[in-house]
């Protein structure tokens, strides 16, 4: 049977072309390119990624107005998606008295939430332009009616911090929750954890509508 062969891929400019045109094509001469340009490097390469962390101590129930964050708010008009693509969390500093979760809430929010504490919001490419969506915060009081709905990402237990108190610290959400313009989302807890204290990072991509 004859090879099969295709044109070469076009590379991004000073990229070592791993095959050459005419060249069988197919998984070997793919995966070379592949391993080096990860999942998300082409968003990051536009420029659209970014993320942000805080510390954060009892981070709030999702039912609470006020929360801890980080807390993404995409204002009205914005023409931005923000596709939240992944968040992470530290091994705790102190651990907390009561079993949860982190997790992602979010819900309707005309105006930026109220009594917030900015924090920067950098780009994944670095060198980049800044976040057009909104406003990032590391706290601030949101709308709760209707009440939103706790989505668990990270188990949170009770034991010692030179035990484990978290089961995993990143977690690849892959884009699958949005903020729409006019609404904002925010890392929380599955309820008040009490005591408990850890850095929270968050990643998104802001996208057009």
């Amino acid at each position: 049977m004859p090879n099969i062969t295709a044109p070469t891929l076009a590379f991004p400019s000073k990229a070592f072309p791993a095959q050459q045109a005419g060249a069988p094509a197919g998984l070997i001469g793919e995966m070379l390119f592949s391993e080096v340009v990860g999942k998300y490097s082409t968003l990051c390469k536009s420029q659209k990624v970014f993320y942000t962390s805080a510390i954060i101590t009892a981070p709030a129930s999702f039912l609470t107005a006020t929360q801890l964050g980080p807390m993404l708010w995409n204002k009205p008009g914005s023409g931005l998606d923000a596709h939240i693509l992944a968040i992470g969390v530290s091994s705790p500093t102190t651990a907390s008295t009561v079993a949860g979760a982190i997790g992602y809430a979010s819900n309707n929010q005309a105006t930026a939430p109220t009594s917030p504490s900015a924090i920067v919001a950098v780009n994944g490419y670095a060198g980049g332009g800044a976040s057009q969506m909104g406003a990032v915060n590391a706290g601030g009081v949101v709308i709760i009616l209707p009440v939103p709905i706790f989505m668990p990402l990270i188990a949170i237990n009770t034991a010692a911090t030179s035990v484990t108190a978290v089961s995993t610290n990143w977690l690849d959400i892959g884009g699958a929750l949005i903020i729409a313009p006019g609404n904002v989302g925010y890392i929380c807890g599955s309820a008040v954890l009490t005591t408990l204290v850890l850095h929270v990072a968050i990643i998104w991509a802001e996208l057009p509508v």
